[in-house]
């Protein structure tokens, strides 16, 4: 058997040998063209690219669906060394990292759940200059021998993707984050290239200065989407004007929820009504996540109910409605859901179905998000114990975290302690990723030869043969693969398939890594008392302070009809000079006018049930003036036309 390095034949690769060579002359169209197969590029791709080309550091605004990723892939193709790329989404860094190997775009990543040798076996395909973009999360930056490694190769260009986290107005602050300017001034003529779908100008100004940007060339798309329809429906009745909404405007449809039980009750009622629905969240398997959103993709499911685990990385352009029946906490997180729907340009809908119960909601929030002092001490300890983490060890240790597991031992609350948790990961006690997938994957530690002289079972035999002939490249790197599939195709059981790999790997005819799906939690500090705690101002107060007044927008945004809303959420992200959207909820009623009494006596008749009409429907039935409709309404009472009856009304 050969020993695990330096015997590979780097040949039997699913990704072709190349040189930077081969790159000389060619144009950013010609790339894109190669690797990619489109003809042109998308608006203010190209001038980011060119930017970064030149040398220049660069701030790239592209709203949800612009085409961010090729802003720095395509260049990284055509720079001479290596692209790190830094990004906090380690699911997203994976799919991205697997969609470019399969254009044969040479890329690795390396994420916590990794095997020491599969992050070194990264490390010298990256020395042999077998690879062109690298994706890290910013919590790598960290790690003095990393950094060092980094100083023995050729970098080219440094990506910071949602860089608005490295901003501490940012809605998703991050401290690792902070960690790039660090790496800034180790590589201070590397170009930076800093990307965002949404962010204010203050966070793009602190954006630049948390980098050291010198002199940024700053490009940004209009966060106008005109093609979309931004509607809000305030009802006590949310189910019943879903139900409409989905029985009037018809194609692909994503309805966000913010918890995982409502996910799968809405699909459930919906499907019992006849809609082709299914869910997706954070907590379901990959295979499940996997086949979820295959099914929306190709059409075979209209309709996915979802919470804010979905969307990053999809995109399907003929999406045609997104319907929110809980309220985002921020105008960002808003704009980002709302945004999936219209990619192709086409006439689509952005509804928001609200109700008066939702103002509390908000409110309530606040203090969810932001737990007391007190609180977070204990959530520390009970961490601490749960993993029994000694007092003064832990630093640089790494768990298996089941956060459920633990909120059901213990009695906690489960919204408050997880924010506690990651206060605690922002005050760099620990770093908590949530649910991580951490796929099978395998590599042959032996050649080809090899394997012709061994001895193997039968079942052994079949499982090798039949991964030489579905999974290239196992002889080079690791290679993901599914267990499930294999068992279907040599039909045979599951846990068959595990124990044969696990023989295998024994017997040092190949690395196995089985698929997993856990939080992790990796400890940055040594236990301490938790009285000791320090949570900078700046992480909790400040940070709350900014919560409040997002917060604050985001009720604005659905309860005020005072103005146009797009043009309000567009003067939040800084266009100033935005004018009315004209389709909108609020420019429609002004268009409609407010509603004339035998309008309202029409939907009266046509809503009541045994001559009784309840008076909550207003809102549903009167969308673009359910005051102008109350109104009315208690003018019919008041001229004994109708009486009412508690929460009913009645012809008198």
């Amino acid at each position: 058997m050969t020993e695990p390095y330096g015997h590979y034949d780097f040949s039997d690769n699913d990704i072709p040998a190349f040189d930077d060579d081969d790159y000389d002359g060619l144009s950013p169209h010609d790339v894109l063209k190669k690797y990619w197969g489109y003809d042109n590029f998308r608006p203010l791709q190209l001038n980011i690219i060119n930017s970064i080309l030149a040398g220049r550091d660069t701030i790239g605004l592209l709203p949800t669906g612009g085409g961010k990723s090729i802003t720095f892939q395509v260049p990284a193709m055509l720079l001479p060394g290596l692209t790190v790329v830094i990004t906090p989404l380690v699911s997203l860094m994976k799919d991205q990292v697997d969609g470019l190997r399969r254009r044969h775009v040479p890329a690795a990543c390396l994420f916590m759940g990794m095997t020491k040798h599969e992050q070194d076996f990264t490390l010298e395909k990256i020395r042999q200059g077998r690879t062109k973009l690298l994706y890290v999360a910013p919590e790598r930056l960290g790690r003095p021998q990393f950094i060092a490694f980094l100083r023995t190769i050729e970098l080219s260009m440094i990506v910071v993707d949602e860089a608005h986290c490295i901003s501490q107005w940012g809605y998703d602050f991050r401290p690792s984050y902070l960690r790039i300017s660090d790496l800034r001034e180790q590589f201070p003529s590397v170009p930076v290239l800093a990307l965002t779908a949404s962010a204010t100008p203050e966070v793009v100004a602190d954006i630049a200065d948390k980098l050291s940007m010198k002199n940024p060339a700053q490009f940004s798309l209009s966060f106008a989407r005109d093609n979309i329809s931004f509607l809000v429906r305030r009802t006590e009745a949310k189910m019943e004007k879903l139900l409409q909404v989905l029985s009037s405007v018809g194609g692909s449809t994503i309805i966000y929820v913010r918890s995982r039980k409502r996910c799968k009750e809405i699909s459930d009622h919906l499907n019992t009504l006849g809609f082709d629905t299914t869910y997706y969240h954070a907590g379901l398997e990959a295979k499940d996540k996997s086949q979820r959103q295959d099914a929306w993709q190709s059409g075979a499911k209209r309709i996915i109910v979802a919470t804010t685990a979905f969307g990053m990385g999809i995109d399907k352009p003929d999406v045609r409605l997104v319907v929110h029946i809980d309220i985002p906490s921020t105008l960002e997180e808003y704009y980002q859901e709302a945004g999936r729907a219209g990619r192709d340009g086409q006439p689509s809908l952005a509804v928001m179905i609200c109700s008066e119960r939702d103002r509390a909601t908000l409110k309530k929030r606040l203090s969810t998000a932001f737990p007391p002092r007190d609180y977070i001490a204990k959530v520390y300890d009970e961490v601490c114990r749960f993993l029994s983490v000694p007092m003064g060890e832990g630093f640089d240790a790494t768990f298996d975290f089941s956060y459920e597991t633990m909120c059901i031992r213990y009695r906690m609350q489960p919204a408050a302690t997880m924010n506690a948790i990651q206060i605690l990961d922002r005050a760099e006690y620990w770093n908590f990723i949530e649910a991580m997938d951490t796929r099978a994957r395998i590599m042959f530690r032996c050649n080809r030869e090899d394997l012709y002289y061994a001895q193997f079972t039968k079942l052994e035999e079949d499982i090798i043969n039949h991964l030489l002939r579905n999974y290239p490249g196992l002889f080079s790197d690791f290679v993901f693969i599914n267990e499930e599939s294999i068992a279907y195709h040599l039909r045979i059981p599951v846990a068959q398939v595990y124990e044969a790999l696990i023989a295998l790997g024994r017997q040092h005819t190949l690395h196995y890594i089985p698929h997993k799906f856990t939080p992790y939690l990796q400890f940055k500090a040594n236990r301490c008392e938790s009285s000791r705690l320090i949570i900078e101002k700046s992480i909790y107060e400040d940070r709350r302070a900014q919560m409040a007044k997002r917060l604050d927008s985001m009720e604005n945004f659905i309860f005020d009809d005072s103005g146009c809303r797009v043009a309000r959420m567009l003067r939040y992200f800084g266009q100033h000079d935005a004018a009315d959207c004209g389709k909108c909820d609020i420019c429609r009623a002004r268009r409609l006018g407010p509603p004339s009494r035998e309008q309202v006596i029409a939907a009266i008749e046509a809503n009541s049930t045994d001559g009784r009409f309840d008076i909550r429907r207003i809102p549903s039935l009167f969308t673009s003036h359910p005051k102008a409709a109350a109104d009315e309404i208690k003018s019919l009472i008041d001229d004994k036309i109708y009486r009412q009856q508690g929460l009913f009304i009645s012809k008198a």
